[in-house]
């Protein structure tokens, strides 16, 4: 491959364009009408517009992509994440068309786009699981006893889901009916698949995750894990790598399985197995990812490994440039996901314009990011605005840098994550690594904040960024004092 086509937008899409570049492979940019002016736009070799705002007229037309490729040459398509990145159709489509897709075969997508087929899978090679049902269960009573046998409280899941959509927890039998009526219909609703299943439920989880690499010669490694535990809305806010808290054997043990998993579908490209943890150090399959992960930065810099190098590789038909053997653990690494998100009000995005946008530097600092100053914040995608990756010879190190680079970090016309970030930094229950999923809803609060002069400042800096966020002159006074976010009441206009 000589040129490739990224079909994805922002701070992905540069990311994989700067490697790219590095291999000396010309590279084709796709955008939407939001896009026009874009970073990513910018900074590739050739570039294609490929429709109005909604992804749905763009980004995730599958037809315009191949069109794309087709109108500049390019002989392959990285798919970052999120977007047509795990659509199982869209990769046949690739295929079809005689291009090359930077990432794993139709066939595993499906497996693993589905919770049960991936169960089902990684059952072959006795990957530990929580306890529950294999297959989906749509009879109310039926699911009612299978509910009983696994023990209260438990967890109804959508087996085609993802980001918290169809589940609920349900803490005694009594709840239970309606609990599954609203998690089958809300799978539906999300996903055009009604389809659920049941687990006991972990109620203090750490998320754990497997970074993996596989190639066309029947290779396999792991790159070791990532802690992703500090999530809100079941998503993540906080990765770190390697883990505070696994032992050396319970590492090799969870890499073993990681790889297991990806060689029960015969996995080619960048994945990510997930596991959760209880507080024994129990661990047990969750799902696998078939992308490269948002958070892969703090994979790469304990490594050393570019592991967007090793997709494309790996899509040239080339073996993994490394044996597992040649891997081990250097230093720390802490991702911080930058969203334009008010924190004091359960996290809504916001939009606006980047007023003020100063990125820090200095030793230990890496920030991903699609935007500069001036900028919109557009209302059409995921509100990210960046990553901000700090590295450290040790935790404390990469947790001394992060709090630096927090402050340092300059961004005023938005409301983001910033302070939000530096308080988790600060908390004891971060720093002696004993927190879980739910480290948001135990500690995090307004008013919680509010104790001691860091946190009140804390608040006050909340405040500003508000009063900054309401004279922006796009958006209507009458708005202001709404509880849903402004990005909210415009997405709704869309749909």
């Amino acid at each position: 491959m000589q040129k490739i086509l990224i079909a994805n937008r922002g701070e992905i899409a540069l990311r994989i364009m700067r490697s790219a570049r590095e291999m000396g492979i010309k590279t084709v940019a796709v955008y939407s009408a939001a896009d026009r002016n874009a970073l990513h736009v910018r900074y590739a070799d050739e570039s294609v517009f490929i429709g109005e705002a909604p992804s749905s007229q763009s980004y995730l037309v599958g037809d315009k992509i191949i069109e794309a490729c087709r109108k500049t040459g390019a002989e392959g398509i990285h798919p970052g994440y999120g977007f047509l990145s795990e659509n199982a159709a869209f990769a046949r489509q690739v295929r079809e068309a005689a291009l090359i897709l930077i990432g794993p075969s139709p066939e595993a997508m499906e497996i693993m786009g589905n919770k049960l087929s991936a169960k089902a899978a990684a059952l072959k090679y006795n990957i530990p699981m929580v306890p529950g049902t294999e297959e989906a269960i749509s009879d109310i009573s039926e699911a009612k006893k299978r509910a009983v046998e696994v023990g209260f409280p438990i967890l109804i899941k959508a087996a085609a889901g993802g980001g918290g959509k169809g589940m609920r927890v349900v803490e005694n039998v009594n709840d239970f009916e309606e609990q599954m009526h609203r998690a089958v219909s809300e799978a539906t609703s999300a996903f055009g698949d009604g389809s659920v299943f049941i687990e006991h439920y972990v109620s203090s989880p750490k998320h754990i995750e497997i970074q993996v690499l596989g190639d066309t010669h029947g290779n396999i490694v792991h790159l070791f894990e990532r802690d992703c535990s500090v999530q809100r809305r079941h998503q993540k806010v906080v990765e770190e790598a390697p883990s505070f808290v696994l032992t050396p054997e319970i590492r090799e043990q969870m890499g073993r399985c990681a790889v297991d998993v990806a060689r029960s579908v015969n996995y080619t490209g960048a994945g990510t197995v997930e596991f959760i943890m209880d507080k024994e150090l129990n661990f047990y399959f969750l799902e696998m990812n078939t992308r490269l992960q948002v958070e892969h930065p703090v994979t790469e810099l304990i490594t050393g490994v570019d592991l967007v190098k090793e997709q494309i590789r790996i899509a040239r038909g080339e073996p993994i440039s490394f044996k597992q053997t040649d891997l081990k653990i250097n230093g720390h690494a802490i991702e911080l996901r930058v969203y334009a998100e008010d924190p004091a009000n359960n996290f809504l995005p916001d939009i606006g314009t980047l007023q003020t946008y100063v990125t820090p530097k200095g030793p230990g600092v890496r920030v991903d990011d699609g935007f500069e100053q001036g900028m919109e914040i557009p209302i059409y995608y995921d509100p990210m605005i960046a990553k901000l990756i700090t590295y450290g010879k040790d935790r404390a190190e990469a947790i001394e840098r992060m709090i630096r680079a927090i402050d340092e970090y300059h961004i005023t016309g938005i409301i983001t994550t910033l302070g939000f970030g530096r308080f988790v930094m600060q908390h004891e229950a971060f720093t002696s690594g004993n927190f879980d999923t739910h480290f948001v809803q135990k500690y995090f609060s307004p008013e919680v904040l509010q104790n001691g002069d860091e946190r009140g400042a804390f608040i006050a800096a909340l405040i500003m960024e508000r009063l900054l966020a309401e004279k922006k002159s796009n958006i209507s006074t009458t708005l202001v004092n709404t509880e849903v976010s402004k990005w909210e009441i415009n997405r709704r206009t869309l749909t």
